[in-house]
């Protein structure tokens, strides 16, 4: 287990496939990773808690602390934290931190993170059964427990990206908030591939693992490498 983090594998959206999760583990053991980060589409719709048990069973082959996030797919929300649950008991080393936190071994830093659509609206209805969708304010709130566990640095998972005026790419601008507030020093996303840096956080959306996409973030260098994935 870590007591020092420098590099960290980011991800996105297995979307269900078996394959490209055990590839990704495998890429894992050839560098110097020590998290695991999975910002949302986990597999969802119908056949979902068979599709969650089997991811959660590949990713715990590696052994690497790993946490993730559902994305606005991944409903309804009952079928993704049964699973998630009953995978935590067995294996405490993987943790999902959809509206909620955690710390990672050696203590030296907290995972938290929102899954599902976040809507800047306050007013927007929120839904855990057909999408998971949230009105802003229930992502801040959650957050909130991050005041509570000290000064340990912080990473931060959103299935949803932030809004950037200077890309003019869609985004959330209580998401962006939420990365500035709690000067988090990575931020893993959805969204389109990309990364770029707000504030002092590193921002990471590495694409999807379905396609074949990951990230790398180097904690010290503060560089990001996008990779692929090799084909079997």
């Amino acid at each position: 287990m870590p007591t020092h983090v420098t590099h960290v594998l980011c991800a996105a959206d297995p979307g269900g496939s078996e394959e490209a999760p055990a590839r990704l583990l495998q890429a894992a053991a050839d560098r110097p990773v020590q998290l695991i980060l999975i910002a949302g589409g986990l597999g969802g719709g119908d056949g979902a808690r068979e599709r969650y048990r089997k991811l959660f069973r590949t990713l715990g082959q590696s052994r690497i602390p790993t946490y993730w996030v559902p994305g606005p797919d991944d409903a309804p929300v009952s079928d993704y934290l049964r699973e998630a649950a009953g995978v935590e008991t067995i294996l405490p080393f993987l943790r999902g931190v959809h509206g909620t936190a955690a710390v990672v071994p050696g203590g030296h830093f907290a995972i938290a993170g929102m899954g599902g659509e976040i809507d800047d609206d306050p007013d927007a209805p929120r839904d855990e059964s057909e999408r998971l969708r949230y009105p802003r304010w229930e992502a801040e709130y959650r957050l909130k427990v991050l005041g509570e566990l000290g000064e340990l640095e912080r990473m931060l998972i959103f299935a949803t990206p932030p809004a950037h005026k200077g890309l003019g790419a869609p985004g959330s601008e209580a998401v962006a908030e939420l990365i500035s507030t709690y000067r988090a020093r990575l931020a893993v996303v959805g969204g389109p591939r990309t990364s770029e840096v707000l504030g002092r956080t590193m921002v990471v959306a590495p694409g999807s693992i379905a396609e074949g996409q990951y990230a790398i973030a180097d904690l010290k260098s503060h560089e990001v490498e996008m990779l692929d994935l090799v084909a079997a």
